[in-house]
């Protein structure tokens, strides 16, 4: 398995490591559901490095993105970013990612850690039909360390970024943390206040401790991927491999705002369109269970009317702590796609009524960051 330059410090802090995507991380250390209050509470610390980070430069870089992505790269300014994907021609999702206009003619992509590989290797194949345009993994160079909750804004001030006020979400600023030069996003996967950390790989062991020490006194604690799948399952975020892949549209999954029509040609327009215009076969919905069960990925989702015919299946689901009732994401055929609509859901031979809700699960009082 390959290793992030943090294993050591998961080592230390007693983590439980696991083979996710090839990779050895932590899927907990104090435990799912107590990391998850921590984040919803405090703050968690997130090894995020995992994940492929790859550089985009050269003049060609905007029009080169512009045709690979299906968001609007154009109306990025430089330290601004957003959340985009990758389309086959066909329309299916090769990957979903965030796209962080750095500098002028300079763009970082961060594509998830299943699709590192596949992604690059494609990137490379078209920027070989562009001009001015350079593509570069820069996955093993760079770390990505993720800091979640309404903490985490005064945990970096006491580290040592006192800038970070003004910072909008989805807006990036160069900063300098124990020595090493650090891009700081205001991006992440929880719903909550947030900042992802990108910095040289030899720097991230040190940064993370100086992180851990200076949000102790603030209840912040290392935090693995079973409460990092749990908060972005409360608030509908995607999750590759489980919620859309490449037999997948952005129409069907319901990110349509990430597709951009009317900024001219891109890889799958012409499919993706077509189907905007026809009506997808199927949506991807929310649901919450009404009676005490917990909902599986593979699960299937049934008719509410008799003969209960299977209608589609269970692509995320889990027990909200925040709720205390079962929630889950699922394709269903259009007509049961409304909120409000009932629908079953088989959980092991038992069929529990279900109800289609609008996204999100989890949504913040007023007024908070």
């Amino acid at each position: 398995m390959k290793q992030t330059p943090l294993i050591d410090a998961h080592r230390k802090a007693q983590g439980k490591l696991v083979d996710f995507a090839g990779w050895e991380m932590p899927i907990q250390y104090s435990g799912v559901v107590d990391e998850y209050q921590t984040v919803r509470r405090h703050a968690g610390l997130f090894d995020v490095s995992h994940m492929g980070r790859i550089r985009v430069s050269g003049p060609g870089s905007l029009a080169f993105l512009q045709r690979v992505t299906t968001n609007d790269v154009s109306k990025l300014s430089v330290r601004q970013s957003h959340y985009s994907m990758i389309c086959a021609s066909n329309g299916g999702i090769k990957d979903d990612i965030f796209v962080y206009h750095v500098k002028p003619y300079e763009f970082l992509v961060c594509v998830n850690a299943s699709n590192r590989q596949k992604i690059v290797a494609w990137l490379h194949e078209k920027v070989a039909q562009a001009h001015g345009c350079k593509v570069q993994d820069q996955s093993a160079s760079l770390a990505q360390i993720a800091i979640q909750g309404p903490a985490s804004r005064d945990i970096l001030a006491a580290a040592g970024l006192t800038d970070l006020s003004t910072l909008k979400i989805r807006h990036c600023l160069d900063a300098t943390l124990c020595g090493h030069a650090t891009l700081i996003t205001r991006t992440g996967y929880t719903g909550e206040l947030g900042y992802e950390l990108y910095l040289p790989a030899e720097g991230a062991p040190k940064v993370w401790e100086q992180l851990l020490e200076a949000g102790r006194p603030l209840g912040m604690k290392p935090a693995g991927l079973g409460a990092r799948d749990l908060l972005r399952l409360e608030m509908a975020y995607l999750l590759y491999g489980n919620d859309m892949d490449e037999e997948t549209t952005p129409i069907e999954a319901g990110a349509e705002w990430v597709v951009k029509f009317d900024k001219g040609d891109f890889i799958g327009r012409t499919e993706l369109l077509a189907q905007q215009s026809q009506g997808a076969a199927r949506r991807l919905v929310a649901f919450e269970l009404v009676e005490k069960a917990v909902p599986r990925h593979g699960f299937k989702i049934l008719s509410a009317q008799t003969p209960h015919a299977e209608i589609g299946e269970v692509t995320s689901g889990n027990l909200s702590p925040l709720l205390q009732k079962g929630i889950g994401m699922g394709y269903v055929p259009p007509a049961t796609a409304q909120p409000g609509s009932s629908i079953l859901i088989d959980i092991r031979g038992r069929d529990c009524p279900a109800i289609v809700v609008k996204p999100p699960f989890y949504k913040k009082p007023a007024g908070t960051p």
